[in-house]
């Protein structure tokens, strides 16, 4: 089986891939939801995950390149931390304090550090995006941004490489290009973001 299609197959089995009316992170509706924490969860599914992406990382950088990796709170947390276990590189997390990634629990990122990004789903890029903007802000250099599933429609043009094991189509609307049938259907606000 075509490692795309066995990776997909996990997400469905655990129920990682929800259908339904989802208001994601970025406030776009979808129908589709990628819950990672579900297959993720699974430790034999997390490490087939996390080697095949590890291995994907392995082929586009040179891996002693990698001071560091860095993963964004939540749904980076644990992809983060296996890759960190699969590359044998520290793996560290950022949290939102008051809206924005900041660095807690006493670590660090040294001046000019080789960061790589981890992330579980990538939609529209905000969040990579902001993640890459807050390891410069502390003197660290992005070298790549890898994720399990990239969802996005449109291309994101990163000033770095970008890693994803499988791409997904999964169209994503705004309230105002809401369709019909999705109208009719409850909204669940799956995401982390909008936790208080």
């Amino acid at each position: 089986m075509k490692e795309e299609n066995k990776i997909l197959k996990m997400y469905k089995e655990t129920g990682a891939l929800q259908i339904g009316h989802f208001v994601l992170s970025s406030g776009l509706h979808s129908e589709v939801y990628l819950q990672s924490a579900k297959v993720l969860s699974i430790p034999k599914y997390l490490k087939t995950i996390a080697a095949s992406l590890a291995l994907k990382i392995k082929n586009k950088i040179k891996i002693s390149m990698i001071d560091l990796i860095v993963a964004p709170a939540m749904g980076g947390i644990v992809i983060g931390s296996k890759i960190g276990e699969e590359l044998n590189k520290k793996s560290i997390f950022l949290e939102r304090v008051n809206s924005q990634f900041s660095l807690r629990r006493g670590f660090e990122i040294n001046k000019n550090d080789r960061v790589l990004i981890v992330e579980d789903v990538i939609t529209t890029g905000k969040s990579s995006i902001e993640c890459i903007n807050c390891v410069e802000r502390l003197g660290g250099k992005v070298l790549a941004v890898a994720s399990i599933v990239d969802r996005s429609i449109n291309e994101i043009k990163f000033e770095m490489k970008q890693i994803s094991l499988i791409k997904i189509d999964a169209p994503i609307y705004s309230n105002k290009e809401l369709p019909e049938r999705l109208k009719k259907i409850p909204e669940k606000k799956p995401g982390s973001r909008f936790l208080k």
